[in-house]
C-alpha cells in the first residue's frame, strides 16, 4: 500500500497569508499569519511551527501546492521561490493552484445552503480601475468555471456578467464593494473573500490525483499582466526612443 504524501500548502497571493499541512486528502492544520501583508516575515516560522506541531521534518514533504495568482506580485514570488527551492532540495512535486479558483472554493463554506447562489464571480483589485475576475456556475451540483481569469473594469463586468443574478466574493471588494452595486449583484459575506491555504490544498490534491504537477524549470506566477514597475520601465524605454 502506497503511503500518502506529506503536503505543504501555501497561500501568499492575498492580504492575509496562510499555510496548511496535510497528509494526502486529510488536512492536518491550517495557520493564518498574524496580520496582513506579513508574508515574507511569517511564512517560514509558520511552516516550521506546523511541522514541529506534527513532529515532521522538511525533508518529509513530498508535495507542495501554492496559490499561483493572480494576486500580489511580491507574495506570488515568495511562494514560487519556496516551491522551486524545495524541489531542488528534495525533488518535491509542485502544483500551482489558480488563486481565483481557491477563493471560489470558499463558497462551500457559505452556510445558508437553501439560498446558495447559482452563479458567483471572484474579484481582486488589479489597480488602475481594473479587477482580476472569473465567473463560476453551479451545474449538476458542481461549480464550473464559465469565464476564465481576465481583467475588467466594473462597467465591463456589469455589461458582460451581471445581465442575470450573480454573487461576488474576493478581496477586490474590500475597498470597492460600492462600485459593484447593481440590482443583479449580491455581495457575499466578507468571511468568504480571503484565499486560504486549506482551499489551496483541496484543489491541489485534486490536481495531484490527476498527475497535474508543474514543471519546476518553467514554473512561474500567473500574473495576467506584468508588474506595474515593469510596465513603467517599458514605457520609459519607448519614450526614450520616440
Amino acid at each position: 500500500m502506497t503511503q500518502e504524501p506529506l503536503i505543504l500548502a501555501i497561500e501568499t497571493s492575498g492580504r492575509a497569508g496562510s499555510v496548511a499541512l496535510a497528509v494526502g486528502a486529510t488536512l492536518l492544520a491550517e495557520t493564518a499569519f498574524s496580520g496582513t501583508m506579513k508574508h515574507s516575515s511569517q511564512v517560514f516560522p509558520t511552516i516550521t511551527d506546523l511541522l514541529d506541531q506534527f513532529k515532521r521534518k522538511p525533508g518529509q514533504i513530498r508535495q507542495i501546492y501554492i496559490s499561483v495568482g493572480p494576486g500580489s506580485f511580491t507574495g506570488l514570488r515568495i511562494a514560487v521561490t519556496i516551491a522551486k527551492t524545495m524541489h531542488l532540495a528534495n525533488k518535491v512535486k509542485i502544483a500551482g493552484v489558480d488563486t481565483l479558483d481557491a477563493i471560489a472554493a470558499n463558497i462551500d463554506d457559505y452556510t445558508p445552503l437553501d439560498s446558495q447562489p447559482r452563479r458567483i464571480a471572484v474579484v481582486l483589485d488589479a489597480k488602475r480601475k481594473q479587477f482580476f475576475t472569473a465567473v463560476y456556475e453551479q451545474r449538476q451540483e458542481q461549480w464550473t468555471k464559465t469565464l476564465p481569469d481576465c481583467l475588467m473594469t466594473t462597467d465591463q463586468f456589469r455589461d458582460r456578467c451581471a445581465t442575470e443574478p450573480i454573487s461576488l466574493l474576493g478581496e477586490g471588494l474590500l475597498y470597492y464593494a460600492d462600485a459593484f452595486k447593481d440590482p443583479n449583484i449580491e455581495i457575499l459575506p466578507e468571511s468568504l473573500w480571503t484565499p486560504r491555504a486549506a482551499k489551496v490544498h483541496l484543489l491541489g490534491w485534486k490536481m495531484a490525483l490527476k498527475g497535474q504537477f508543474d514543471d519546476p524549470l518553467t514554473f512561474q506566477p500567473a500574473y495576467l499582466r506584468r508588474p506595474e514597475a515593469e510596465e513603467k520601465w517599458q514605457k520609459r524605454q519607448i519614450n526614450k526612443g520616440s
